[in-house]
C-alpha cells in the first residue's frame, strides 16, 4: 500500500528540476555574461541548460588489522 501524497515529506521537492523559474534562468544568464542587468529585458529570454552534474560514488576504505580489533572492542 502506497502513502498518500498529501503524508509525503517536503524532501521530494529537493530534487532536479529542469525547467527553471525566470530568477533563476536570469541568475545564470548573468553568471555567463550574457544578460545584462541594467539594459535588457527580462522578458523573451534564451533558453536555459540545466543539466544534473552527477559526481563519482565514494570508494569504500579497506581496514587494516589494526582498525578491525578497534571495533570488537565496542
Amino acid at each position: 500500500m502506497s502513502i498518500d501524497r498529501s503524508l509525503k515529506t517536503a524532501g521530494g521537492l529537493s530534487r532536479h528540476r529542469n525547467v527553471l523559474t525566470r530568477d533563476e534562468r536570469v541568475a545564470k544568464l548573468i553568471e555567463a555574461g550574457k544578460f545584462d542587468d541594467k539594459g535588457d529585458s527580462p522578458i523573451g529570454l534564451p533558453k536555459v541548460g540545466n543539466r544534473k552534474v552527477v559526481a563519482g560514488g565514494k570508494t569504500k576504505k579497506k581496514k587494516t588489522g589494526d582498525e578491525e580489533g578497534d571495533d570488537d572492542k565496542k
